[in-house]
């Protein structure tokens, strides 16, 4: 896992900005804190920051074909997990190899099929080559989007980086925030392509881009499709089982140290015991895998459910280690450290955006900050719930029959922080909007049921949306403490194979996630398997509501903070007993403290 940054121009000649190359990439350090390095060419500059995961002393970067006069340079994040095949494949075609990286699988993949490699490469990824002797750059990025990948316009070509604050370092691309960019931060509606800052765009989950001398060049090179499903219940369970366990099973290879993150729900504990299983088979029947999980010092005593929250997690993710075996750890925080203000600014920087989830962004910052002591390479249970239909709005009448994103029935206009009214950002005709667009984009099959289609279109939404901002999420935190999280959920087959199958199936025993529960039947203890969904947890002490008001009352001082956000909807947040404060109330106020903390490091340039 690394950061990756350059730029492609026309108009200039690369080789004389290696300040400029440097300071891109010196921006990455946290991504990729093991080494460094650049390449300059006439049009061209790449830069790399290596987190070293595989082939510690080979897989060096910027990687090009050959040490003397390049054809291709290759900057690379991420793991591909079928390299060993690809190898085998190109070695059979004549490729040679040097290195046992998969770096250098993918360089080679590109001599054989150019910018189709995308399309034999599986993995999380974000990867530039440019090709010297095309005069080409291309940009390609995974099929789920789970490792990010961002370019902006320069005179004569793009610039690209895996987070916007390297683009930054470039002298031709300022912060600049505009109307567009407020109402996709606030809109919650996370759209592919445009983000908070003007002229900075993401290529596309399942994208790529090119860039030569006749222009710039997008396309989908994967999408999801509406196929026709006749597995009957019993095959499902077992085709289920199966992708799960290959996912997890190709992911497990590091020649560093390797963990779980164990919460003590469905998705993480199948994929533990999985885990645990392949290892023993692999070194022998006493070997345990590492496991964490995360909890407050608080929480035994301070618990209350929420509109999230059922309960508290740390009792069943410490009675699935010991049913799985493995050696768990529980990460306990201090609420007030939840409160400090450099772990809250570390948090901001590292997602170069002023929306988040407050505590829970800092709380998961500082869990990667503890298991980065043992571990660099974590898996994580992340999009089990878009891929088998864990969320409630999958099951609630009221969210299926909601002319709008499920999701902001929760975190809508209650808890996202209020902008001024006086911007005039017309939130409400830009989510409608949005919201038509994203349905016409949803396949479907002929014959479908009005429940199926509906069912398809929450799911459609979930996979293409609600989870872009997860992965953002835990790529940002965990990466800016030098920690690679995979998420074997995210394996395209898996996918592809849930989202073909039908609701009937998805939920056969009349509750969330049937068909994990019944893949995952003597993986996990009983108590865990019927488990209700519950949320990433949250501090419930009075004390940190309390730091939270005074927190947001301070960011209600500056005069950039005023004029973005509508005090008087915050002010009753404020006022109201540290005790008494809902979950939504709350979140507004942490956006709050987090869009001063935003404004401060960035200084965007707001034209507004």
């Amino acid at each position: 896992m690394c950061g990756i940054t350059g730029w492609a121009s026309f108009h200039h000649d690369a080789r004389t900005q290696a300040p400029v190359i440097a300071a891109m990439t010196a921006t990455l350090t946290p991504r990729g804190p093991d080494a460094g390095g650049v390449w300059l060419g006439e049009h061209a500059a790449i830069g790399h920051r290596r987190l070293a995961v595989i082939d510690l002393a080979g897989g060096a970067q910027p990687m090009t074909d050959r040490p003397d006069r390049p054809t291709s340079v290759l900057s690379y994040s991420g793991e591909v997990y079928n390299h060993h095949e690809l190898r085998a494949e190109l070695r059979g075609r004549g490729h040679l190899f040097h290195t046992r990286s998969d770096t250098e699988v993918v360089l080679r993949a590109y001599a054989e099929w150019g910018e189709d490699l995308a399309e034999h490469v599986e993995g999380m990824f974000a990867f530039a080559v440019w090709d010297e002797r095309a005069q080409r750059l291309l940009l390609v990025r995974d099929r789920l989007g789970v490792k990010p990948l961002f370019w902006a316009a320069v005179d004569g070509g793009v610039a690209f980086a895996s987070e916007p604050k390297a683009l930054f370092a470039h002298p031709e691309i300022r912060p600049r925030v505009d109307a567009d960019g407020l109402r996709e931060a606030y809109g919650l509606l996370f759209n592919t392509g445009p983000t908070v800052w003007s002229g900075v765009r993401e290529v596309a989950p399942g994208g790529l881009l090119v860039l030569d001398r006749d222009g710039i060049r997008e396309r989908r090179y994967w999408q999801l499709e509406a196929e026709v499903h006749d597995d009957d219940r019993d095959t499902a369970v077992e085709r289920i089982r199966a992708l799960v366990g290959t996912a997890a099973r190709g992911q497990l290879e590091a020649d560093v140290s390797l963990c779980s993150l164990l919460s003590g729900g469905i998705d993480s504990t199948v994929l533990t015991a999985l885990l645990a299983d392949e290892l023993r088979l692999r070194e022998g029947p006493d070997a345990r895998i590492r496991s964490y999980a995360v909890d407050y010092s608080d929480q035994a005593e301070q618990f209350t459910g929420d509109v999230l929250r059922t309960g508290h997690d740390t009792p069943y993710a410490a009675e699935a280690g010991a049913y799985i075996g493995t050696d768990h750890s529980t990460v306990v925080l201090d609420p007030r450290a939840l409160l400090d203000p450099e772990h809250r600014r570390a948090v901001v920087v590292a997602r170069d955006s002023p929306i988040g989830v407050g505590d829970m962004d800092t709380s998961l910052y500082l869990l990667f900050g503890e298991i980065r002591k043992h571990s660099t390479v974590a898996l994580s249970g992340e999009a089990a719930d878009e891929v088998f239909g864990g969320y409630p709005w999958f099951h609630n009448p009221k969210a299926l029959a909601a002319a709008t994103f499920p999701w902001l029935l929760v975190t809508g206009d209650e808890a996202a922080m209020p902008l001024n009214p006086e911007l005039d950002l017309r939130m409400g005709e830009f989510r409608q909007a949005t919201y038509r667009s994203a349905l016409a984009a949803v396949p479907h099959v002929d014959d479908e049921t009005p429940a199926e289609h509906r069912q398809r279109e929450m799911q459609h939404l979930s996979l293409t949306r609600w989870l872009r901002q997860l992965l953002h999420r835990k790529d940002r935190l965990s990466m800016a403490q030098g920690l690679e999280v995979r998420v074997p959920y995210c394996d395209h087959r898996l996918v592809e194979y849930a989202f073909a199958t039908p609701w009937a199936l998805k939920s056969f025993d009349g509750r969330e996630k049937s068909l994990l529960r019944a893949a995952g039947t003597g993986l996990a203890p009983e108590s865990v398997l019927w488990r209700p969904k519950n949320h990433y947890p949250a501090t419930h002490h009075p004390d940190y509501n309390r730091g939270l008001q005074d927190l947001a009352r301070d960011a209600l001082s500056f005069e950039q903070v005023r004029a973005l956000a509508d005090e008087a909807r915050i002010k009753p947040c404020l006022d109201t007993p540290p005790d008494r404060l809902e979950w939504g109330h709350r979140l507004r106020l942490e956006r709050v403290v987090d869009l001063a903390l935003w404004l401060d490091h960035h200084r965007p340039e707001l034209a507004l």
